[in-house]
Order: structure tokens, then C-alpha cells, then sequence
């Protein structure tokens, strides 16, 4: 076999086989093997019939077909791998020469990856948000957990706002009470907003047996995003009781003796939670700045296969969970299908460019995955799958999906490698170390699980 390459553009190539006809016996021994396992043949046992009968009753033509289409993957990987192309997705392969007994011929166009210059880095600077910690966020976070120790009682007047409220509801479309539109001991605070837009406004004032009708936009089930005729019942009212902020309500709600001890536990938490988010800021900014120093060229079929994914994705499953399709998303977002089209384009173009570019400082700097490393990224994204570490597990590897997260973990680590690189200051001047975090915690080297997943697929030779 002979193979040369033609570079098309910095993403597609074109590969021109040349196979002598002696090299495809395998294959054409194969073919007949396989036809004379289907066909019958008077005068002959099934799987025994001569390669000269078959060739006089069914044409030489289909044998030589049956065994060109056997033969072509394996002589394409060969070329491939003679050539040492890093390929993407599957190959347009056409025939254009195949003379019996003499040689076969084809040719095979494919997106490859891009040869992307990774350059000096160490000069990215960028700045982050400041990790401050106000009095005011202090006491908010007690006061949310002193929420959560709230306890109700009954009381027999109207109900106002902050209030808990018990409540039946039914929901009329057109006159028609929806089978869905029907609940009954429904419980909801006052002013949280968390059920139907005009509930707040119908229950306040009403006492318990009160009853009151108001129209509002369903946001799920079968009716969702439609105008609805809304009964609402209150059947009681409660009063909400806080505990009282001292160092009884701090061993009630927590581990300490004391509220201050409670209030200094809180600020170290809100300071952690701050310091992730600047580190995932740093990461997301000198990860842009990496990317505006790199020329990498998208292949086209890849970039138009992730977007057409990404958009699956999003109506077939979160905007499905919701209750919604796409016109009503836009609506809601007040964008037109164009701009959501660049939109989703933008996105897609730099998740690729992320993924290549990324993949290419885990070879420069060649950086590995070990087990733990791969472990601790399973946990993590079995917890924000809602699935069980061992249920995540089995659904990685029955989905073939283990070089998935290796290739997450390993791009991780590649960003991490930049950043420790990178000048990062806060907005006060305070140049910021990040070079203690987690190295495969590195948000902004990842795209959604479905998105990765599909890129991963297109990018399998």
C-alpha cells in the first residue's frame, strides 16, 4: 500500500491510497465466506459453494464490493497512522479507481487537528475581584440560617406578608380546570416568590376559609407558559417566629458555644467561598488572554456538529425539564434567534479553541493523570450529576466516556499550569497566589458533560 497526504487548509486534509489488488485477498476471501453463508445455490451445500459459481451467479461485481467495503477502514487507519494525523470524525471516502486483479485506489478528505504554537504565557496578567468580607455579609448569612430555624403557629387573623400559609389551588385554561392544575395543602411564605407571579397580592388579607381569584402565567406542566384562571384557598394562616440571636440559637444551629464564635465561623466561610470564585475569575480571564495570544483554526463539520449538539441539548433536556421550547426561552431571555444563534456559535467556537489549545500545553508540558487525580474528578462531577459515585462510575465506563474525564482532568491541569504562570492581582493591587489550588478544579477548562462528551466523540479517529 501506498499513501500520500494533500493539506487542504489548516484543518482538512486529503489522503490518496493506492492498494495492490494481492493485498486485498483477505478481504475478498471474506466476501465470498460471507455470501455463501446467505445465498443458496442448487446442487450445493449451504457455505460450500465455489468462488467461480458465485462469481457466475452473482456477479464478481458484488464480491468485489463486499470486499472493498471490508477492506477500506483498515487501509484508511493504516494511511492515517503512516501519516501520523491526529484525525477528527469520520472521513469522506471516494472510490476512484478499483480494477479487478490489478489495484484499488481512493482517496479520503478528513478535518485533523490544527498545529497550534503554544506561546510564552508567563506574561498573561490579570486582574480579579478582591476577597472582602463586610459585617453586612456576616450578618446575612446568620440571619439566613437563623430563617432556616424558624418555627410557625397558627393565628386567626388575615394573612400578611412573611406569613406562611396553607393553600389549595386549582388552575382553569379556557374555562377548563388543567388535570394537573389541582393541589391541595399547598405550604407558602408570604413574599417568597416562590410559586405563581400574583399569589403574594390574592392571599394577603385573606384569613383562613378565605378564598380568591387572580390570572397568572403557569411556569410548568402541561399548560406552561399559558395565561390561567388561578383559585387560591387558604385553609390556614401562620405566624413565622425567629429564634432569638444569642449563644443559645448559636449551639441550636451549630457546633459553637457562642455567636460570636457562630458569627467568626461564617466569615471564614464566605471568605473561602469568595477566594474559589476569585480563583475561578483568574481562571477564566488568563484562560481568555491564553487564547487571544493562540491562532487556532476551527474545522468547520466540527464547529457545526457541536453547535447543532449544544442546541439539542439545551431544548431536548433543560429547557424539556422546564416545561419550555425554544420561542419561549427566547422570550423569556428577550433575545431574537439570531442573536441566540451567534450566541450559541461564540460559545461553541471557544470550547473547541479551549480543547485544542489546552490539549496541546498538556503534551508540551507533558502532563499526566494519575488515579487519585481521576477519582477526586469522578466524585466531583458524580455530586453535580445528582448521581452516586458508583452509579456515575458505571455510566463513564459503559459509555466508553473514562477517556472523557481523563482528557477534563488533564486540560485542568494544563490551565492551572498558566495561571501559577500568570500575574494575578486583585483590584487592589495585591498580586494573588494560586498556585495551592486544585489543579483539575479548573472550571473554565471544561464545557457542560454533554458538550465535552460530544466533542470527544468527533475528535476519536
Amino acid at each position: 500500500m501506498k499513501s500520500a497526504v494533500e493539506t487542504l487548509n489548516p484543518t482538512r486534509v486529503r489522503l490518496t491510497v493506492e492498494v495492490p489488488f494481492e493485498e486485498l485477498k483477505d478481504s475478498l476471501d471474506a466476501a465470498y465466506k460471507k455470501i455463501n453463508q446467505q445465498v443458496t445455490v442448487k446442487g450445493f451445500r449451504k457455505g460450500k459453494i465455489p468462488a467461480r459459481i458465485i462469481d457466475q451467479r452473482f456477479g464478481r461485481g458484488a464480491v468485489l464490493e463486499e470486499a472493498v467495503n471490508d477492506a477500506l477502514p483498515k487501509f484508511y487507519t493504516e494511511a492515517v497512522n503512516e501519516a501520523e494525523l491526529n484525525v477528527l470524525g469520520q472521513p469522506e471516502v471516494d472510490i476512484t479507481e478499483l480494477k479487478d486483479n490489478e489495484t484499488l485506489n481512493f482517496t479520503a478528505e478528513v478535518d485533523v487537528r490544527p498545529t497550534i504554537e503554544i506561546p510564552d504565557y508567563s506574561g498573561i496578567e490579570v486582574e480579579v475581584d478582591a476577597v472582602e468580607v463586610s459585617d453586612e455579609d456576616v450578618d446575612k448569612a446568620v440571619e439566613e440560617l437563623r430563617e432556616r430555624f424558624a418555627s410557625t403557629s397558627p393565628v386567626e387573623r388575615a394573612a400578611e406578608d412573611g406569613d406562611v400559609v396553607t393553600i389549595d389551588l386549582q388552575a382553569k385554561v379556557d374555562g377548563e380546570v388543567l388535570e394537573d392544575g389541582v393541589a391541595s395543602g399547598v405550604s407558602y411564605t408570604i413574599g417568597s416568590g416562590e410559586l405563581l407571579e400574583g399569589i403574594d397580592d390574592a392571599v394577603k388579607g385573606l384569613e383562613a376559609g378565605g378564598e380568591a381569584t387572580f390570572t397568572s402565567e403557569l411556569k410548568g406542566g402541561s399548560a406552561a407558559g399559558k395565561e390561567s384562571e388561578v383559585t387560591v384557598k387558604v385553609t390556614q394562616v401562620a405566624k413565622r417566629e425567629l429564634p432569638e440571636l444569642d449563644d443559645d440559637f448559636a449551639q441550636l444551629a451549630s457546633e459553637f458555644d457562642t455567636l460570636d464564635e457562630l458569627k467568626a465561623d461564617s466569615r471564614k466561610r464566605l471568605e473561602n467561598m469568595k477566594q474559589y470564585d476569585q480563583a475561578t475569575q483568574a481562571q477564566e480571564r488568563v484562560l481568555e488572554k491564553l487564547l487571544e495570544l493562540v491562532e487556532v483554526p476551527v474545522p468547520e463539520k466540527l464547529l457545526a456538529d457541536e453547535i447543532q449538539t449544544r442546541k439539542h441539548n439545551l431544548v431536548n433536556h433543560q429547557l424539556g425539564q422546564m416545561g419550555l421550547d425554544l420561542a419561549k426561552y427566547l422570550e423569556i431571555q428577550g433575545k431574537t434567534e439570531e442573536e441566540f444563534d451567534a450566541e450559541t456559535k461564540e460559545q461553541a467556537e471557544k470550547g473547541i479553541k479551549t480543547q485544542f489549545v489546552l490539549d496541546e500545553l498538556v503534551n508540551k508540558e507533558k502532563l499526566n493523570v494519575n488515579q487519585e487525580e481521576l477519582t477526586e474528578h469522578l466524585m466531583r462531577r458524580a455530586q453535580s450529576s445528582g448521581m452516586s459515585p458508583d452509579q456515575f462510575a458505571q455510566a463513564v465506563v459503559e459509555g466508553g466516556q473514562v477517556p472523557m474525564l481523563v482528557g477534563e482532568v488533564a486540560r485542568g491541569k494544563a490551565l492551572a499550569v498558566v495561571v501559577e504562570a500568570a500575574t494575578v492581582k486583585d483590584t487592589k493591587g495585591e498580586v494573588i497566589d494560586l498556585s495551592d489550588e486544585d489543579e483539575d478544579e479548573a472550571p473554565a477548562a471544561e464545557t457542560s458533560a454533554d458538550a465535552e462528551a460530544s466533542a470527544e466523540e468527533k475528535t476519536e479517529a
